[in-house]
Parts: structure tokens; C-alpha cells; sequence
């Protein structure tokens, strides 16, 4: 019953003046009442939490605060290292609002959440960049970047925390001078080359072993096979005897003699040896 009656009467003194609004602020949002006019002149003390909530126009305004979270990207700007070389950051953030801070918020800077990420938010992380970018020489920036978002993360969490916004996420697009870029490039060439030259030297190597493996092997082979002939021809030098050298000749012959000239001598007394 009290609730119905906290909800009645706002729209009973609504019907009292010449005109009555209402308005409802949708879940993940949060909603402030502004006084134009009276004493109360501001923004009230009083949070409007999700619900209607019912206003005099002509007195009074509504404002949402969407506390859920936010992404925004920025354009490009410069930055200066330690030692004067200008590099050029698009960062991108996601944040929330804490929805407590609300109230104080809209009092502070009198404008809704659009209108604030194109002012403090963004004179916020530019100076972020620019105090994170200056303890960087070019050189030691490129080498640690991870430390320096990190960096620059840490300095802009800072400035919002106080100001009721919480960030989540911070991606930095960061592109280093013209001059830097080409020595970067030049260098990355330069080790490219040195890799492909000892890729090339080391397969060389690897091929002339390859070779050298192969004829080692070779002449290992050769060897094996004429110290193999050499003994079978020991073997056989051996084994031929007279007795068998004219057994292996019958085994041969034909039985037919010499026509011609003087019959040669086929069989050697060998009694007499």
C-alpha cells in the first residue's frame, strides 16, 4: 500500500499544475531529478532508482545515466617521447559509471555521458598518454610496450576512479614516427636476411654431411667387397691344384685332338712331382 501511495501522490501534485510529465528509467540506468527553480535549485540528494517517476516539466528535469558498460574509441593524437619523437595513439576505452556517484557527477560537470566522454574523458586520456609517453625514450617505448599501457592505464584509472567512473579496458593503437618505423623495418629485414643465411649455411651443412656420410659409406662397401674378392681369390688359388685343373679340363674337353702339328701334351705325369 505504501508503495502505491509513494507513486499516487507525485502524479496527484502533478494534476494540481497546469501540466504533469512522467518519465521511466529503464533498467541498467540510473536516474537524476534536477530542481530549475526554488530553493532546491540542483541536483537532488535522492537517487531515482529504475521505475516512473513523474515531474513537473516546467521545475524540474530527467537525466539517465546508463551504468552499464561503455566503449569509446578516440582519434588519433600525438604524443612526445623523452627524447622529443612524436607518436601518434588511437586509444580505445570501456569503462562504467559507478551509479553511487551519479548525482555528483551531473553536478559537477552539468552535462549527460556523451557530452562528458568528449570532455574530461578525453582531456583525461590524452593526459594520461602524454605524462605514461614522456618517461620513454623512442627506442626503450618500442622495447616495452606492454609496460607502458600499462602505465598509461594506471595513470588514467586514476584520474576517473575519483570522478565515479571505473575502467575496465584500455587497447592502445600506437604508431611510432616515420624514421622510427624504418630503422624498425630495416632492422626486422636485416635479421631476416642473417636468418635466412645461417638457414642457408646450416643446409649446406647438413647436405655436405649428407655427402660426405654417403661416400664414406661407399667406399666403406668398396672395400668390404674387394677385400671380399681378394679372399675368394685366395681361396681359389688354393684349392687349384694340377690334380684338379686337369680334372676340370676333361670335364671340358671334347675328345678330339690336334690335326694338325704336334700333339701337345694334355695330361702331366705328376707321379714324377
Amino acid at each position: 500500500m505504501k508503495k502505491i501511495y509513494r507513486i499516487l501522490l507525485p502524479a496527484m501534485a502533478c494534476l494540481s499544475v497546469t501540466s504533469c510529465a512522467f518519465e521511466r528509467i529503464d533498467a541498467g540506468h540510473v536516474g537524476i531529478r534536477v530542481n530549475q527553480f526554488g530553493d532546491d535549485k540542483g541536483v537532488d540528494d535522492v537517487v531515482v532508482v529504475t521505475g516512473t517517476v513523474f515531474y513537473n516539466p516546467f521545475t524540474a528535469s530527467i537525466f539517465e545515466f546508463p551504468t552499464y558498460t561503455q566503449h569509446k574509441e578516440y582519434e588519433p593524437f600525438v604524443v612526445n617521447s623523452k627524447d622529443a619523437s612524436e607518436f601518434t595513439v588511437a586509444p580505445a576505452i570501456n569503462y562504467y559509471v559507478n551509479s553511487e556517484k551519479v548525482p555528483a557527477l551531473f553536478k559537477q560537470y552539468r552535462k549527460e555521458l556523451p557530452q562528458i566522454e568528449d570532455g574530461f574523458l578525453k582531456t583525461a586520456t590524452l593526459e594520461a598518454y602524454r605524462i605514461a609517453t614522456n618517461k620513454y625514450t623512442a627506442d626503450s617505448l618500442m622495447s616495452h610496450r606492454e609496460e607502458y599501457e600499462s602505465l598509461a592505464k594506471k595513470l588514467l584509472n586514476q584520474q576517473l576512479e575519483s570522478q565515479g567512473f571505473i575502467l575496465q579496458q584500455l587497447t592502445t593503437s600506437l604508431t611510432p614516427p616515420a624514421s622510427l618505423k624504418a630503422a624498425i623495418d630495416a632492422k626486422n629485414t636485416a635479421i631476416q636476411v642473417a636468418m635466412q643465411a645461417e638457414n642457408k649455411i646450416k643446409q649446406a651443412e647438413a647436405e655436405a654431411k649428407i655427402k660426405r656420410a654417403q661416400a664414406e659409406g661407399n667406399a666403406e662397401s668398396l672395400k668390404i667387397q674387394a677385400e671380399a674378392e681378394a679372399y675368394a681369390n685366395m681361396k681359389r688359388q688354393q684349392t687349384l691344384t694340377p690334380l684338379l685343373i686337369q680334372q676340370q679340363f676333361l670335364e671340358k674337353w671334347n675328345g678330339q685332338l690336334p690335326q694338325y702339328g704336334v700333339v701337345p701334351q694334355i695330361f702331366k705325369d705328376i707321379s714324377k712331382e
